[in-house]
């Protein structure tokens, strides 16, 4: 009887807190749900000049209504010799979006023959592009080279 009476109070205890807490996330989900159906594309162009200074400019920006299927992870490996990692902060300089892009002055290409083999371009310019689930709170963007365990900082903007 005992057990009983405790498994009643339990349940009852849970059905009215979950109900709070579905309400509660009900109103902060259609506070944000217009910022989370936005993605933001930022589209950059990236030369080398014959001394083999990079520079890099952003040349676009468009914001559509879409939610992102997935959001690449990022992790601080050796294989991102030479990428670039860009960082999207908040107007106090907090992290909000980090994500590691492939060098695309020199992308790779894969050919197939008899085997697989894989090719490294050089190239004097190209572009490339960034895309994340847009916010209000990101306020600026930085573009950094990792090389040799040094960040080299190409590119950084205000909006």
């Amino acid at each position: 009887m005992k057990i009983a009476n405790n498994l009643l109070a339990i349940s009852i205890l849970l059905c009215c807190g979950l109900g709070t807490l579905k309400s509660q996330s009900k109103t902060s989900q259609n506070i944000s749900q217009q910022n989370e159906n936005q993605i933001a594309y930022l589209f950059f162009k990236i030369s080398k000049n014959t001394k083999g200074v990079e520079k890099i400019s952003l040349y676009d920006k468009k914001i559509v209504k879409g939610k992102l299927k997935s959001i690449p992870a990022f992790g601080e490996r050796e294989d991102l010799q030479n990428d670039f990692v860009i960082t999207l902060s908040d107007a106090k300089g907090n992290e909000i979006i980090k994500q590691s892009v492939e060098d695309p002055l020199n992308p790779e290409f894969e050919s197939y023959g008899e085997t697989i083999e894989r090719h490294k371009m050089s190239l004097q310019e190209s572009e490339f592009s960034f895309r994340f689930s847009y916010s209000d709170n990101i306020k600026s963007i930085k573009i950094e080279r990792i090389n040799n365990s040094k960040k080299q900082i190409l590119f950084t903007q205000n909006f």
